[in-house]
C-alpha cells in the first residue's frame, strides 16, 4: 500500500490555473499508474486524467483535454495535474490514486487514493 497526499487545491477565478500535487509514500513502484479523479456535489466520482509511471502514456477525460495535463516526476515519486482555463464545473474534490498495473481511467481498479483536495472556481 502506497500513502498518497494530495495539495494545490484552492479558489481561483474562472480562466484561472491551479497545478494539483500528489506526493508518494511508502512502498513505490515504478510500475505503479497514478490517477487523477474528481467527484463534485451530487455527481459520480469520475475520471480525469492517469499517467503510467513505467513511461510517457497518458490518457485524459474528454471535459479536461487541452486544459489540464498530467505528469510525473519518478525520482519525487510526484505526480501533478496543471489545470488551466478553469471553468465552474471544474469545482470538485480531486482524489489522487495509484494502481500497481498498467494505466487505466477505472477508480476501481486503482487501489491506494489519498483523501482528496477542494477546487473551486467562481464565475
Amino acid at each position: 500500500q502506497v500513502q498518497l497526499v494530495e495539495s494545490g487545491g484552492g479558489l481561483v477565478q474562472a480562466g484561472g490555473s491551479l497545478r494539483l500535487s500528489c506526493a508518494a509514500s511508502g512502498r513505490t513502484f515504478s510500475s505503479y499508474a497514478m490517477g487523477w479523479f474528481r467527484q463534485a456535489p451530487g455527481k459520480e466520482r469520475e475520471f480525469v486524467a492517469a499517467v503510467s509511471w513505467s513511461n510517457s502514456r497518458t490518457y485524459y477525460a474528454d471535459a479536461v483535454k487541452g486544459r489540464f495535463t498530467i505528469s510525473r516526476v519518478n525520482a519525487k515519486n510526484t505526480v501533478y495535474l496543471q489545470m488551466n482555463s478553469l471553468q465552474p464545473e471544474d469545482t470538485a474534490v480531486y482524489y489522487c490514486a495509484a494502481r500497481f498495473g498498467p494505466l487505466e481511467s477505472r477508480s476501481t481498479e486503482f487501489g491506494s487514493w489519498g483523501l482528496g483536495t477542494q477546487v473551486t472556481v467562481s464565475s
